[in-house]
């Protein structure tokens, strides 16, 4: 339900095949059609949607599209194909983040030729923002706990690695008596759904995710957001602060950084790009296996890199170069990527306004100048510590009747 709008539907891999079946059948019922671009890919579902009549297409995060691109989520590169088939209807694309290559990437893949542009400033004046160095994990680990036990919640830590996510928020559960989960892609999908409800109706005080959690979390009354890990980029960092603060009151960022922290988001990196052999014998089997997982395993690549490689299967001329032609594009993304994991780093390691910084990242010249801008042009931490005793204010009723009402 939209703001009461009742004729609303999520196709998902939530809905029981039963429900699902009816509103493919009946879409046209449905003001408001909420879906995912992998789920807008399916042959079942396109056929469906061409029996309506698309008034308004929506593509919201829409820096997936280039951010992530064939990388991760190789669907979103098909929105503009697929928005031809529907009849090109008016195009919305929505994003926080976007820097001049980002939108134009934006245009070039949603086919949209001389789109109205309305552009304003990443700068949220509202969230202050503080980088802490630790000389080692342990000492991280001990200030996280100093902070967890003095700042304003709700709160989210943000972590590269699904266990260190568990691990820390089941000891500093138990250390500090607060009311911390633990959230990323490893959990089942009610687990997921559970968190994210608790969460936003304040039965949580802090959530420890990785980037899982993010996309599709509107909570107005988030106060503080701690990067445990360096994130990929400024684009990735700017995204995950934007959780803060979303009433306009004063909030925080803290991102906590050790020498050497840049390693993490570059070895993961280097878990995305099959070698060229993975890559030409992909080319040779993956028409001669039966599923995705018996390729995976036949030629020892993640789901992740089959994925890069379906698409890009599909969308490479098919030769004898392929394999070359692929293997030198992905080695091409990689060193952007090491470029924006070099301004993260920047960001982390400079004496200048952590808010300028961030501001240059998406070329933006214009001077920010505020009281509690940085750690760099002052800013004292008392404003962000609690000052009254975290309360569940909604009152909800029994967890499992909310989650009952979800399916």
């Amino acid at each position: 339900m939209v703001r009461g709008e009742k004729s609303v539907i999520a196709i998902n891999s939530f809905l029981p095949f039963k429900q699902k079946r009816y509103a493919l059948n009946h879409l046209h019922k449905y003001r408001f059609i909420f879906i995912s671009p992998e789920m807008l890919a399916l042959d079942e579902v396109k056929k469906a949607l061409l029996t309506c009549s698309i008034a308004l297409f929506v593509v919201d995060e829409a820096h997936c599209i280039s951010q992530w691109g064939p990388d991760f989520r190789p669907d979103y590169l098909s929105l503009g194909q697929i928005r031809e088939e529907l009849g090109s209807p008016v195009t919305l694309a929505l994003t926080a983040t976007a820097t001049p290559k980002i939108r134009e990437d934006i245009r070039t893949a949603l086919k949209m030729k001389t789109p109205d542009e309305w552009i304003y400033s990443v700068d949220r004046p509202n969230i202050s923002l503080k980088v802490e160095t630790a000389s080692s994990f342990t000492e991280k680990v001990h200030i996280l706990k100093q902070y967890i036990s003095t700042l304003k919640a709700p709160g989210i830590v943000y972590f590269s690695s699904k266990r260190l996510a568990d691990e820390l928020a089941d000891e500093i559960n138990s250390a500090l008596s607060k009311n911390i989960a633990s959230y990323h892609a490893g959990l089942d999908q009610e687990q997921r759904i559970l968190i994210q409800q608790q969460f936003l109706h304040n039965q949580l005080e802090w959530v420890f995710a990785t980037s899982a959690f993010g996309m599709g979390v509107n909570k107005e009354n988030i106060r503080t957001v701690i990067h445990f890990h360096l994130p990929s980029s400024m684009e990735s960092f700017v995204q995950e602060i934007g959780r803060a603060g979303r009433d306009n009151k004063k909030s925080i960022s803290i991102l906590l950084y050790s020498k050497g922290d840049e390693q993490i988001p570059i070895n993961l990196l280097e878990l995305e790009r099959p070698s060229l052999r993975q890559i030409n014998d992909f080319k040779k089997w993956h028409r001669k296996v039966d599923t995705p997982a018996d390729l995976e395993e036949k030629i020892g690549i993640t789901d992740i890199q089959n994925r890069v490689l379906q698409y890009y299967i599909s969308h490479e001329r098919n030769d004898q170069y392929w394999a070359d032609t692929v293997f030198n594009k992905m080695t091409d993304r990689l060193t952007e990527k090491y470029v924006k994991i070099s301004q993260i780093v920047a960001y982390a390691a400079s004496p200048v306004c952590r808010r300028r910084m961030v501001a240059e990242s998406f070329y933006e010249t214009k001077e920010l100048q505020q009281p509690q801008c940085c750690d760099i042009c002052g800013l004292h931490l008392k404003e962000f510590e609690m000052d009254e005793v975290f309360e569940d204010k909604e009152n909800i009723a029994d967890w499992k009747e909310r989650l009952a009402l979800l399916f």
